[in-house]
């Protein structure tokens, strides 16, 4: 690796200084609203904001009900649970994940089975899901099983990662046949497509992510999305406690959360939101730099599909082997140039060894490969 990429990443973002991975832009009305929200004295779980980000979200997602959360990871927990995920079920997704991902499956005391992703996606490959259940599902009145562990598989939850959709029209074709419901980890996918439809609108339940590092954020932060009116309530209800409506009596009638987003952290997402064009245009332009830049070197750079449109929430490289992806890592961040990894592989986390899984194959060829570069909106 030669010094030549890390002088035009810092010519990108015109500085002689450290350079992160991604970190929020605030150039709108953040000040305006976090005033506003704090003269109201409603800084806590009830105000105006919480519900204008409710609707803002809904337009964007073309979904007809969202509930906002305190983080991405506890909206996952609750969509689980929503679909019907209980002690004991199981749940498909991908071995290549951010690690909220398997721990929402496990906070509802259930278990991954961590299947393969697709090359060009980085996702959950419908082909693997369909390999696996042709070999393992078995459908019954209540439905599908798996038949190497009797347990009842109740959910499946694709990630998209980077903000790159994966293949919904085929996993949704496999599940539909082997009724099993779709929550889509939509965390780093806000403003992606799929075949003209956002992302988080396809499966029974959607849910996004504001944390620090998104390409939209309030500090923390959430939003389960959803076309169910049935299930939007009832995310709604879950996430306040299970409080009944009363106008004093404190009555639950079911185990909730206090997974509420606080108005004033709505406040800053709603003047995030209105950027979310503006974002996403400055992150497609940055992209299409890097693109032919690294094409030049030689280099791969991660690109959307013909039928997706991808947010570029964090870009990558695709380096030839796992040498020389350690090389380009030890360069870039010795020259305080924020590079990562992508994740480990969640069967090498000691909490998920023992959890089902396939061969990996896709999956293990990129881990030792891909590697996020600098994405911030500039």
């Amino acid at each position: 690796m030669n010094n030549k990429i890390i002088n035009f990443i810092r010519n990108e973002f015109d500085t002689k200084e450290f350079i992160p991975l991604h970190v929020p832009t605030f150039r709108g009305n953040e000040k305006k609203y976090l005033n506003s929200c704090i003269d109201s004295t409603y800084v806590s779980s009830v105000g105006s904001f919480v519900d204008d980000f409710e609707l803002f979200m809904s337009k964007i997602t073309k979904t007809t009900k969202t509930t906002a959360v305190v983080n991405g990871t506890s909206g996952l927990q609750v969509g689980l649970r929503l679909v019907g995920v209980k002690k004991g079920d199981e749940v498909i997704t991908q071995g290549l994940t951010f690690v909220a991902t398997a721990n929402a499956i496990a906070y509802n005391n259930a278990s991954p089975i961590f299947l393969d992703v697709d090359l060009d996606t980085m996702g959950l490959s419908p082909k693997a899901v369909n390999d696996f259940l042709e070999e393992f599902g078995e459908l019954k009145e209540d439905g599908c099983y798996n038949k190497k562990s009797g347990k009842k598989i109740s959910a499946c939850m694709p990630m998209h990662t980077f903000g790159f959709p994966v293949h919904l029209s085929e996993l949704i074709t496999i599940c539909e046949k082997w009724r099993i419901p779709i929550v889509e980890d939509a965390a780093e996918s806000l403003g992606s497509e799929y075949k003209g439809k956002p992302t988080g609108s396809f499966g029974e339940v959607g849910v996004f992510s504001f944390n620090g590092n998104k390409i939209v954020t309030c500090g923390g932060g959430g939003a389960i999305v959803t076309n169910n009116i049935r299930l939007g309530e009832k995310a709604k209800f879950l996430t306040t406690t299970a409080k009944q409506p009363h106008s004093y009596e404190y009555v639950h009638n079911e185990l909730g959360y206090n997974f509420r987003m606080p108005n004033i952290n709505a406040a800053l997402a709603c003047a995030q939101l209105e950027q979310l064009d503006s974002f996403l245009e400055n992150k497609r332009k940055l992209a299409n730099k890097y693109m032919n830049f690294f094409k030049s070197e030689g280099i791969k750079f991660r690109t959307e599909n013909k039928n997706s449109k991808a947010n570029y929430w964090l870009m990558c490289v695709e380096l030839n082997d796992k040498d020389e992806r350690n090389l380009f890592l030890e360069k870039t961040n010795g020259a305080n140039v924020m590079t990562r990894p992508i994740w480990q592989l969640m069967h090498r986390l000691p909490m998920y060894k023992d959890c089902q899984r396939d061969e990996q194959k896709n999956a293990l060829f990129l881990e030792e490969r891909i590697v996020n570069i600098p994405s911030s909106v500039r």
